[in-house]
């Protein structure tokens, strides 16, 4: 066949490198966008008499047809015809003649296909942060479930501290409010129009590049025509918001794997998100917590694979980039399913409160309250620090709790100790004195939960 390109050359192009160059097997996918920029770069070409406006209206009509075959699946795709562009524009050729050679007059498949990732991303990046938006409405709705649960606070995983579940939960309600934040403002650089660009310099043509960014719904237009075809900030800058994002949902998928445990016993994942073994016929395995946090490695591949591909580029455009389509794919389809099953997971969630309650008070946890109670008593910080520590290793030599110890015993480290001090140990006065601003006390919990009710809708 011959090729859209192939006037200078001689020879036919190898099949080998035919198939090692093709890309329509995976950047078909485009096909929306494609015909949404080729739609409306018709348009302006009639619009600015660069064409005739009969070619322009017989192009949009062809692609609008053509764009109804790929979405029915009656369209063939033709590997030797190499990219998404090549098999549309071809295909309109076909079918009316001179008109669709005008198609690519005044563009490049340089900013063409620029032009069709961001269209890409930004349709995904909006649909990205809604279903962000389910997953922390589920995480909200779990945490009004589940509102007088008091569990272990852990750092370095050990117990530290009595929190609420639900405050718990809110902390990931705050990573994934940031992540959406972090994608919104992605939008800001990826809601610029690249088309008109050419292949690296412009044209001499008269194009109205406002017109097409205000067909397609660009806030934006590039500024220099090198950077727009060499430019993939926007799908590396997409990677990243994902990665963290990524890293968010294996955080939390870990802490399920653990509290799903025997050895924790916080949780209980429904049946419908588990799996069995093949051998052992009691296991219940928390595969889809496992395999989100696997997954989380899946994505930060994708980030380092396109920030290799572009680290030693010359401007402007390599096809090297052709290899940016991959790595954004991959993390998009990642994402966003990870984001559905785990926000379907998690509805049916069970956990176990009265075994949270119970191990809220083990390890010392409520030590901190007591070198507070004496704080407020006019004792130093650093002093208190150390009389509780003292008080702390006096349990562990007598195999002893804090909640067991006689207020003679206490005393016996402080005179500023009073019998009020045993309601300073218990975990749940402990959770409720915590009414700092952002603390885990039941009213800041509930502020919180409040504010993010409004928030979220």
């Amino acid at each position: 066949m011959k090729k859209p390109w192939g006037g200078r050359f001689r020879e036919k192009t190898s099949g080998s490198v035919e198939s090692f160059t093709e890309s329509i097997s995976f950047d078909k996918r485009l096909w929306k966008h494609d015909i949404e920029g080729s739609i409306a770069h018709a348009q302006m070409l009639g619009g600015q008499g660069i064409i005739p406006r009969k070619d322009a209206r017989q192009i949009v009509r062809c692609l609008k047809e053509i764009g109804s075959e790929i979405r029915s699946g009656r369209f063939r795709f033709r590997p030797e015809l190499e990219d998404i562009h090549m098999n549309i524009e071809s295909a309109l050729t076909a079918r009316i003649g001179e008109a669709g050679k005008k198609l690519h007059t005044a563009r490049s498949r340089n900013d063409q296909v620029a032009l069709d990732m961001r269209l890409y991303l930004k349709e995904e990046t909006v649909r990205i942060i809604r279903l962000m938006t389910d997953f922390q409405r589920a995480l909200v709705a779990a945490a009004t479930r589940n509102l007088d649960v008091v569990m272990p606070g852990y750092t370095h995983l050990q117990r530290a501290q009595p929190v609420l579940l639900a405050h718990h939960l809110l902390a990931y309600v705050e990573m994934f409010q940031r992540d959406k934040e972090r994608f919104e403002d992605s939008m800001k650089r990826l809601d610029v129009l690249p088309l008109g660009s050419g292949a690296l310099a412009g044209t001499t043509l008269p194009i109205d590049r406002a017109a097409v960014a205000r067909a397609l719904g660009f806030s934006g237009i590039s500024k220099n025509s090198i950077d727009a075809v060499s430019d993939r900030d926007f799908a590396l800058e997409f990677l990243s918001a994902a990665s963290i994002a990524m890293m968010h949902v294996s955080r939390l998928s870990e802490e399920l794997v653990l509290w799903s445990s025997v050895e924790f016993g916080f949780a209980e994942i429904s049946d419908r998100f588990t799996t069995g073994s093949s051998i052992m016929p009691q296991k219940k395995n928390p595969d889809v917590a496992e395999l989100s946090r696997g997954k989380t490695g899946r994505v930060y591949g994708n980030l380092m694979a396109l920030l290799t591909v572009m680290k030693g580029l010359p401007l402007s455009y390599n096809r090297d980039m052709q290899e940016d389509k991959h790595p954004v794919f991959d993390t998009v389809d990642t994402l966003t399913t990870g984001l559905s099953v785990i926000t379907e997971m998690f509805s049916g969630i069970q956990f176990r409160k009265e075994r949270m309650s119970a191990t809220a008070g083990e390890g010392f946890s409520t030590a901190t309250d007591l070198a507070e109670y004496l704080v407020r008593r006019g004792m130093a910080f650093r002093e208190a620090h150390e009389v509780a520590g003292k008080v702390v290793l006096y349990c562990i030599t007598r195999g002893k709790d804090l909640a067991s110890l006689t207020l003679k015993e206490l005393r016996s480290f402080s005179a500023l100790i009073r019998k009020d001090i045993f309601s300073a140990l218990d975990p749940a006065q402990s959770v409720r004195s915590r009414a700092s601003y952002g603390g885990t006390a039941p009213s800041e919990v509930k502020r919180q939960l409040s504010q993010y009710k409004k928030i979220l809708g």
